[in-house]
């Protein structure tokens, strides 16, 4: 009786509906922030009440120590109970060599020639990657160069020393630290999870301490980069005076499909080589040289409907090749969960307004006109800048669509798609770096960076910028981001 009743509670849409508008942890993390935030008004209004009130009774002096005690208890539980902020010093993007550039002609040619491909497959890849709004200049391993493809152990281990060596020096010279000056160090790859990890690659290649803290994050898809984030600033409220480093790259040799499902074809034309490695600390000094503050974070799944559980699944083919599977229902779920996080992110960021407006509409649609639309907050009253998913041009209008996004705010998005391709859980730092490569960066805006990923999962990270950035002679973006915005997919 207990397990059928588990399972009728774990089939039904409305439980499903409840757990998922209400995260485990939306009380700690958001509603307790909201009342601290009203004991602060209550506590200035009742300051000010009885100061007005000694005043106008003409009240002893020593009086006027009762409100003045409320304030400082109230500001030194405020200081009790806040923690030293996370910092982003700066962040590295990789630039592949030239040498590993695809072509669309290169590739089409090169599908064409294997055998494990039948003509369907290879028309079927030629129409995904001619019509995906990618250019001509995305880059793909070595190991995929090779006829046929060379996906095993040795050359993915090649690969992680190509995409995460350069950016990690890259990093280490921009923020002048050495390596053993790190205390924590996340990387985060889905696909491709060795023996030592690949932290320990890192930790290995540059010498670090023995005492560092390592984590691996493997199976996160595209959202790992954004975890990997949330992890390091969980850390950094326990660690204080701390450099943490997060490195963020998808293994593209171990995605390979060589079957002809095509629901597991469309990795193979859309993923693409690329990584980032980003410095965050939360010492007092970093303040004056960092780009960003971390303003917010949130973290929501759907792993527990079905659905969207099997929307995107690494799994075996009928003939038992190994391929990741992506369903027609990938857009719908997509928004599924976009929208649940969003929920969550905006109760904590969004203004008075837009909130009773969202409340009103939930409450008409339930009660009143199930027919009428609910009403989609505006992020745009605090959010200036959207780094999202760049998992295709079908998804980048979805998830701009349910945002209210304009083609300006899309921009990043596109643009990177465009130049790099899908490059998965670090895709949102090359977004990053295009605004900052075009100075749309200015002190004071908030950066939302959006990753969505197999399970499905969707994570948020808000930046605040701490100063105006221009970084157009350095990055991923050097010697090409003249030629952008370009017109792709009748968007710009």
């Amino acid at each position: 009786m207990i397990m059928e009743a588990r399972c009728k509670l774990n089939n039904d849409p409305q439980s499903t509906h409840f757990i998922s508008s209400f995260p485990s942890n939306l009380l700690l993390n958001y509603v307790f922030p909201l009342l601290f935030d009203f004991l602060g008004f209550l506590t200035l209004s009742v300051v000010v009440f009885m100061e007005a009130s000694f005043f106008l009774y003409r009240w002893r002096p020593m009086c006027h120590l009762l409100p003045l005690s409320c304030l400082i208890a109230y500001l030194a539980f405020e200081r009790f109970l806040s923690r030293a902020p996370t910092y982003l010093v700066d962040f590295s993007c990789l630039r592949p060599p030239g040498f590993c550039r695809v072509p669309f002609s290169t590739f089409i040619e090169h599908v064409a020639m294997m055998k494990s491909f039948d003509e369907a497959s290879v028309a079927f890849m030629a129409k995904i990657i001619t019509t995906s709004g990618q250019g001509e200049e995305t880059y793909l391993p070595p190991s995929l160069h090779f006829l046929p493809p060379r996906t095993h152990q040795l050359e993915c281990l090649k690969e992680v020393h190509m995409v995460l060596f350069p950016v990690m020096d890259d990093l280490l010279c921009k923020t002048k630290i050495s390596p053993r000056d790190i205390d924590i160090l996340i990387v985060n790859c889905s696909g491709f999870c060795p023996s030592p990890s690949l932290s320990s690659i890192v930790v290995n290649r540059y010498a670090m301490r023995a005492d560092i803290k390592t984590f691996n994050l493997s199976g996160m898809g595209c959202s790992a980069g954004a975890i990997g984030i949330n992890l390091a600033s969980n850390l950094l409220k326990i660690h204080r005076n701390s450099y943490a480093v997060v490195l963020s790259t998808e293994i593209v040799s171990t995605g390979w499909y060589d079957g002809n499902e095509r629901s597991k074809l469309l990795l193979n034309c859309l993923f693409r080589m690329g990584s980032a490695a980003i410095l965050l600390t939360n010492r007092k000094e970093a303040e004056e040289t960092s780009k960003y503050k971390l303003f917010r974070t949130v973290r929501t799944q759907r792993a527990f409907d079905d659905k969207a559980y099997l929307s995107a699944i690494r799994e075996e083919d009928s003939k038992g090749i190994t391929g990741v599977t992506l369903t027609r229902d990938l857009l719908k779920v997509a928004g599924e969960t976009l929208r649940s996080n969003a929920t969550v992110l905006g109760a904590s960021i969004l203004p008075l307004s837009e909130k009773v407006r969202h409340s009103l509409s939930v409450l008409r649609q339930r009660f009143i006109n199930p027919c009428k639309g609910v009403y989609v907050p505006d992020f745009r009253s605090v959010i200036r800048h959207y780094c999202i998913p760049t998992s295709g041009i079908a998804v980048i209008r979805e998830i701009g669509k349910g945002l209210k996004l304009s083609e300006e705010e899309m921009e990043a998005a596109m643009m990177t798609f465009h130049r790099f391709g899908n490059l998965s859980s670090s895709a949102m730092w090359y977004e990053l770096a295009y605004m900052e490569a075009k100075e749309s960066v200015k002190i004071g805006d908030k950066v939302w960076q959006l990753g969505m990923g197999t399970g499905p999962k969707s994570n948020s990270v808000v930046w605040e910028c701490l100063r105006d950035i221009d970084e157009r002679k350095r990055g991923p973006w050097y010697d090409c981001i003249d030629r952008y915005p370009i017109t792709v997919g009748g968007i710009l």
